[in-house]
């Protein structure tokens, strides 16, 4: 891909054609995209000297490079130098990466502070900069401050979308809220949207972790039956664990049955938490013979397999 954009450029040159904005556009994209930020940085040079003037999509693209190859200062500098000439006036792409970028270094504070300061220039936030924002927060703990802001996007007549709301669920569940979670989940399926396999596994291990496993166990089914969606590995060993953590290990033998069943292959997760549910319920024999079907079939044990086997005295 980023081979024939070069050729075509190279070649567009060389007959004498001068490459509009959109030529060049298009070929920095191909360099942010493969993470190739020198060969960006020279090209985005080059338009000025050809004078070819760069546009609103031209940058957004340069500072998404810099926050693509981790250069998030390098992008908020690009971005207030730009503010300051006056002549740049910033879109919803400008911010995203930008708020993006901040928020998964950590700096949640500045991210937050971008997003406010939106509207003085004319953008008003949209669903996706909300999920950026509310994943930020989510992933850092802070459940109320994500919560916080869902309602005001809300409030603000910005329709939520099954992201805002998957987020949401993984991080009130990820600080033990699964009631707030369940919540935000049954509101997903009121608004008139499908929950897909990801958000059905949040909620389902969230539960899960909290051993609340027969409801764990009703949305399992859910989901298969009612819904049609085709539970995935993640969804299986989530199961197997939970239910061998609370020392239902004849359930989560069932589950791994059925992965079996199903046509799907385990991973060394998935034996893990057999080996786990088994040694936790004093079953060391069961546990090994786990190990050795592992084994035999081909699968590396990691330090996790050893952690959880049983001593041997």
């Amino acid at each position: 891909m980023i081979e024939t954009a070069q050729e075509l450029f190279l070649e567009m040159k060389s007959t004498g054609c001068i490459p509009d904005v959109a030529t060049y556009n298009f070929l920095l994209d191909a360099y942010g995209k493969s993470g190739k930020l020198d060969e960006l940085l020279e090209l985005y040079k080059e338009m000025s000297s050809h004078e070819c003037l760069p546009n609103t999509i031209t940058h957004n693209i340069v500072m998404s490079g810099f926050v693509k190859s981790g250069s998030v200062d390098e992008a908020l500098d690009l971005y207030y130098d730009l503010i300051s000439d006056g002549d740049f006036t910033p879109t919803a792409c400008t911010y995203g990466p930008l708020i993006d970028g901040l928020s998964k270094s950590g700096r949640l504070y500045e991210a937050k502070q971008l997003f406010e300061g939106m509207l003085d220039y004319g953008c008003r936030p949209n669903c996706a900069i909300y999920n950026i924002l509310i994943n930020g927060f989510g992933k850092a703990g802070e459940a109320d401050a994500a919560c916080k802001l869902f309602k005001r996007m809300v409030k603000e007549g910005v329709r939520p979308d099954l992201k805002t709301y998957s987020v949401l669920v993984d991080c009130l569940c990820m600080v033990g809220r699964v009631d707030e979670g369940l919540h935000y989940f049954r509101e997903l399926k009121e608004s008139g949207l499908d929950p897909d396999v990801v958000c059905y596994n949040l909620i389902i291990n969230g539960l899960g972790k909290t051993q609340r496993l027969e409801e764990a166990l009703e949305l399992y089914n859910e989901m298969k039956n009612s819904r049609g969606i085709t539970p995935d590995l993640y969804t299986y060993n989530s199961l197997i664990l939970n239910f061998g953590m609370a020392g239902m290990v004849e359930e989560a033998g069932k589950i791994y049955n059925e992965i079996q069943r199903v046509g799907l292959e385990p991973n060394v997760f998935t034996f893990n938490a057999l080996i786990r549910g088994y040694s936790l319920s004093g079953k060391p024999e069961h546990a090994y013979a786990v190990y050795q079907t592992m084994v035999t079939g081909g699968f590396s044990p990691n330090t996790g397999t050893y952690e959880q086997l049983p001593n041997r005295d």
